[in-house]
């Protein structure tokens, strides 16, 4: 059993906890980034295997480096965005321990916090959560138990590729960035049909000449009008975060091309051990993949931070109610852009500074208390 004191612990070794670590670094501050992963972009690597960025590669540096690609405007592939993580920490000699899981995280009597890893304990001043935009806890409904046990049914953070289907029809419930991803590929070789509510659609396509036009237009307004401020940002946040984003890549004409099968109506539960929609339809499918997001669940932190919603209750990743606890990576932490690549190195750069005027207050304190 060992104890270790650290001015800042930043959980999490993604965009967002690398990125909070970097700006850190630069004010001279005292971190260490913990990670639950085997390696640095293990976060990446888990995700299915054609999954590009949405953003050119000229959009996807993070603080103090570019992104890698000979084509700037090309979309980063899973495991390039992996090994530019990777070669990020590695540049800049951040401090990141890995295969570190935080069980837990408790409030320690006079301030601070103290983090249960295991036998260990590291105490810290500050703890930033870089855990994830929407969380890791897949969201699936509980009926989903009752479905005929020869269904072969997984969440799309378990998906990897159309060979992990057996033979017959594939159903994706949800119908946002990842569900329209999925159904799109498995349409290639199994008959699929895509449920869930219709999310819109942005209408430039992503791989056309125009994007090189509009996507900077999307991006200023994606990091400076769509944001917590902002009326159509507030509105545009509660959608985002309980209902999912538009289609980009993937278009209602793309699926409608390969035969996709769309329905609108909601999978509403089980019937004769298949899935039965709210219109009264049932499907007869012999794959699910439950493209239903993540909850976020932060049962490891044990402070009174949070909403019925399970979201903590921050701005801009602060939380007033409890000093030296921040948030980075979420999900509108300011603005649509927060979730992507392009927002995330401001809203960590805003953590750091906030970070490091507390431990400047602290210090002219400790100072006084001691004259």
């Amino acid at each position: 059993m060992t104890t270790q004191h650290i001015e800042t612990l930043i959980v999490g070794a993604g965009q967002a906890g690398l990125s909070t670590g970097y700006h850190l670094q630069r004010m001279g501050r005292q971190f260490l980034i913990v990670d639950a992963n085997r390696r640095l972009g293990d976060n990446w690597r888990q995700h299915y295997d054609s999954l590009r960025l949405y953003s050119p590669a000229k959009y996807d540096g993070l603080p103090g480096m570019p992104f890698p690609s000979a084509d700037p405007w090309s979309y980063p592939a899973r495991d390039e965005v992996a090994a530019f993580l990777e070669r990020y920490a590695i540049d800049f000699d951040l401090p990141v321990r890995l295969s570190t899981r935080v069980d837990r995280l408790t409030a320690r009597a006079g301030g601070g916090y103290a983090a249960i890893i295991g036998d260990d304990t590291i105490t810290c001043d500050n703890v930033v959560a870089a855990t994830g935009t929407f969380g890791r806890t897949p969201n699936v409904p509980d009926f989903a138990a009752d479905l005929n046990p020869a269904i072969r049914q997984m969440h799309s953070s378990k998906y990897r590729r159309p060979g992990q289907l057996q033979s017959g029809a594939v159903l994706v419930v949800g119908a946002s960035h990842s569900g329209t991803d999925i159904a799109y590929e498995t349409a290639q070789t199994y008959e699929t049909i895509l449920c869930g509510r219709d999310c819109g659609q942005i209408p430039i396509r992503w791989d056309s000449r125009r994007i090189r036009i509009g996507f900077p237009i999307l991006v200023f307004a994606w990091r400076h009008i769509v944001t917590r401020r902002t009326p159509i940002g507030r509105k545009a946040m509660s959608h985002i975060r309980f209902h999912g984003g538009p289609m980009l890549r993937v278009k209602r004409d793309d699926l409608a091309a390969r035969g996709v099968r769309r329905s609108i109506a909601r999978v509403a539960g089980v019937r004769d051990g298949q899935p039965v929609l709210d219109d009264g339809t049932v499907l007869d499918v012999q794959n699910v993949v439950w493209a239903t997001g993540f909850k976020q669940v932060f049962d490891w932190i044990d402070v009174p931070v949070f909403g019925v919603d399970g979201w903590p209750r921050e701005y801009r990743g602060v939380c007033d109610e409890a000093a030296g606890l921040f948030f980075c990576g979420l999900s509108f932490q300011y603005s649509f852009s927060s979730m992507v690549f392009p927002g995330v190195g401001r809203d960590a750069q805003y953590v750091a500074r906030a970070i490091a005027s507390r431990a400047g207050i602290r210090t002219k304190i400790e100072q006084a208390a001691a004259s």
